[in-house]
């Protein structure tokens, strides 16, 4: 299995990376043709790329190579509290660096790793020619999103049978891709869940989100300093990442010559590279956006500058952007010296993380059932509950409702490059209690959500 091993005194990672090559090795690629980075959607890995590499389009055109997120797939990592989207950037630096990969192309699809490819464009320029972001969301997470996935994620992490962790991942799945998802995706994606995310390995998923969720806005100088040519591919009914925020994201882009494109999806939502039809819409528009910048070949060679060195100059230039002249002398052999959380946070993610961590390996695993065999979720007599929204906390959320509860919070903190701990939306995530844990799963699974007691964080660190 191929993987960059990223260890150093206070934290280890092993990046999982596939390419499109006959043997799924970097010596084969082809200097001749320009080579792709595919950073995958949120809450998914690269085995949901095929849509990408398989694509003749991109396929016998470039080298491509895409990499699974410390804490998806088939990467592995110490868990900490320390993460956030500048250390995913951190970390695709080093694996760039030390797989000597040529400069490529950025493909970021979703959520997490569109904030990764411009962090990564931010500290690393060199090692990027492009920029395709797709759907990009709110600078800061909105508030009704944020509530809502923490819920949604907490039932299916603490599901105490194969029923529960099912129903539980339904909703889920509903509420990211939408109620009239493909039946065969929704099974998919829930058997997927199953075997990556059960709730055995619940700190995983619980680092992820928060990971997404207390993401915070670039500064000014820091959008102004990407020159990369950038596409912007955003879906027009896209609730979870408004078209709002990517029209705003291009006004900030103000060092991209001609401007970043913006292209709409008619009628796209979420997870525009998961469905055939968005997703092949995608790959022409990529396509075509590539055809027309300069040819770059792909000269697999030692970087003229050492890791050591060139971390280092990064780290002086992210001292810069966040006023921290400490940040400069951290460990460069670390990717969390470039976590930019402030200290409240982080240990507010440490304590959920050792909430989700406690008797984890007690925890209820599909992949103990003998035979498992997960229920289609068309068949399913609890698929159809709320289903015009996603159940949360008792009540269904429809997408005029969602309109009416978001805010303005990701507007007014659009210019803010650092988490105030005020605002942060781990602070406000809940846990369920003991009763809650305990509870017969009758109904709705989120509806338990709603009835039962909960403790906010705040009490928690009291």
């Amino acid at each position: 299995m191929p993987t960059v091993d990223l260890y150093s005194g206070t934290d280890y990672a092993s990046i999982y990376y596939t390419t499109n090559t006959t043997y799924n090795n970097i010596g084969a690629f082809d200097p001749e043709k320009p080579t792709i980075i595919i950073l995958h959607p949120l809450f998914l890995d690269s085995s949901w790329l095929d849509l990408q590499m398989g694509d003749y389009r991109l396929n016998k055109r470039y080298n491509m190579i895409a990499f699974d997120m410390r804490c998806c797939g088939r990467s592995d990592s110490r868990p900490t509290g320390r993460h956030d989207t500048w250390v995913e950037a951190a970390d695709l630096a080093f694996c760039v660096q030390r797989l000597h990969l040529p400069p490529s192309h950025i493909l970021a699809l979703e959520g997490i790793s569109t904030s990764c490819a411009l962090r990564f464009a931010v500290l690393f320029p060199e090692y990027c020619l492009s920029l395709t972001l797709v759907n990009v969301p709110a600078p800061v997470e909105l508030k009704w999103i944020y509530k809502n996935l923490d819920e949604l994620m907490h039932a299916s992490s603490f599901a105490e049978d194969l029923g529960s962790f099912e129903k539980a991942a339904f909703e889920c799945i509903e509420f990211l891709f939408g109620p009239d998802s493909d039946p065969d995706l929704v099974d998919e994606l829930i058997s997927f869940w199953g075997e990556m995310y059960p709730p055995s390995r619940r700190p995983r998923i619980a680092e992820m989100t928060s990971a997404y969720i207390n993401r915070s806005a670039l500064s000014p100088e820091a959008y102004a300093s990407i020159t990369q040519p950038v596409l912007i591919i955003q879906g027009e009914k896209n609730e979870l990442c408004p078209m709002k925020y990517a029209e705003k994201l291009v006004s900030f882009l103000t060092g991209v010559k001609d401007g970043p494109i913006l292209y709409t999806v008619k009628g796209g939502t979420t997870m525009l590279s998961v469905v055939p039809g968005n997703a092949s819409i995608v790959n022409k528009v990529f396509s075509s956006f590539l055809a027309r910048l300069p040819h770059h070949r792909s000269e697999i060679v030692p970087p003229d500058v050492s890791v050591e060195d060139r971390m280092r100059m990064a780290l002086r230039r992210l001292s810069e952007l966040h006023g921290d002249p400490e940040m400069a002398y951290y460990d460069p052999f670390c990717s969390l010296s470039f976590s930019c959380l402030t200290p409240e946070v982080t240990k507010s993610q440490s304590v959920l993380l050792r909430h989700y961590r406690k008797n984890s390996h007690l925890a209820f695993n599909p992949a103990d059932i003998e035979d498992i065999v997960f229920r289609r979720s068309k068949e399913d007599h609890w698929s159809d509950d709320e289903r015009h929204g996603s159940s949360v906390a008792g009540h269904s959320i429809g997408p005029f409702e969602r309109g009416k509860q978001e805010t303005d919070r990701g507007e007014r903190l659009s210019s803010q490059s650092d988490n105030s701990p005020a605002d942060s939306p781990l602070l406000r995530m809940a846990f369920l209690t003991s009763a809650a844990e305990k509870s017969n799963n009758k109904g709705s699974i989120v509806k338990s959500i709603g009835s039962t007691q909960t403790t906010s964080l705040h009490r928690l660190l009291s």
